[in-house]
């Protein structure tokens, strides 16, 4: 998990930005499942688990905005 998450947080920003466009955006929620297991953060695991069943529709755009401006993607840990 923590592999996935550290090679995740070293791409470059603009392929970053590139996987949070829609279909391909799963990979970011993914990505905040294994961040949240390997914090062993419940309520982010839980959390993470309910936007991959849902898939709420405006993630992507939140995402590609908070890549854009911080190089990272938001989540509450």
């Amino acid at each position: 998990m923590q592999q996935f998450v550290s090679a995740m947080d070293k791409m470059p920003k603009l392929v970053k930005i590139l996987l949070a466009i829609p279909f391909l955006d799963i990979i970011w929620v993914i990505y905040r499942l294994c961040h949240s297991i390997a914090k062993n953060n419940v309520l982010g695991i839980v959390l993470a688990v309910v936007l991959i069943i849902v898939g709420i529709p405006f993630l992507w755009l939140v995402d590609i905005i908070t890549l854009a401006v911080s190089d990272k993607v938001l989540w509450i840990d």
